[in-house]
């Protein structure tokens, strides 16, 4: 018996939405990485990129548990000394609640040109409306 090792021509993509409103940031973020990797399809290789197109709405809609909104922060660096900035997760759904989510996922994902592929067919909005309506995406009850 010969293993199955799938093909780029093996790959079909499909496009579902998220509606993120009053859902749990890291669960979501969980789901949704599962999905953009393809762990939900028999013919998962973890070499190759068989994940589906995700689209997230209403992002800045999204919960969290605890004390996070004060407590949790995200770090960047200018790169020059004393250049740490740090951001409250309170903030970030305040500016820019996109990253959000696209963090939390990102940190979900393997660490090289693989993962950042999946990265590249996530797509966050803070609000409702989406310009994949072409796509004809499916909603994905989480």
């Amino acid at each position: 018996m010969k293993t199955f090792s799938p093909t780029p021509k093996d790959i079909n993509r499909s496009w579902f939405v998220v509606d993120a409103s009053d859902k749990v940031l890291g669960r979501l973020a969980s789901a949704v990485a599962h999905r953009l990797r393809g762990k939900h399809k028999p013919e998962f290789a973890p070499h190759m990129d068989m994940g589906d197109c995700i689209v997230v709405v209403n992002a800045a809609k999204v919960r969290t548990t605890g004390r996070k909104l004060d407590q949790k922060k995200y770090y960047r660096h200018s790169g020059w000394i004393g250049g740490l900035k740090e951001t409250s997760l309170r903030d970030m759904l305040a500016t820019k609640p996109e990253d959000v989510i696209r963090k939390a996922v990102r940190g979900m994902l393997p660490k090289n040109r693989l993962g950042r592929a999946m990265l590249k067919k996530l797509k966050v909005y803070a609000g409702e409306s989406h310009p994949h309506e072409a796509q004809k995406p499916e909603p994905l009850a989480l």
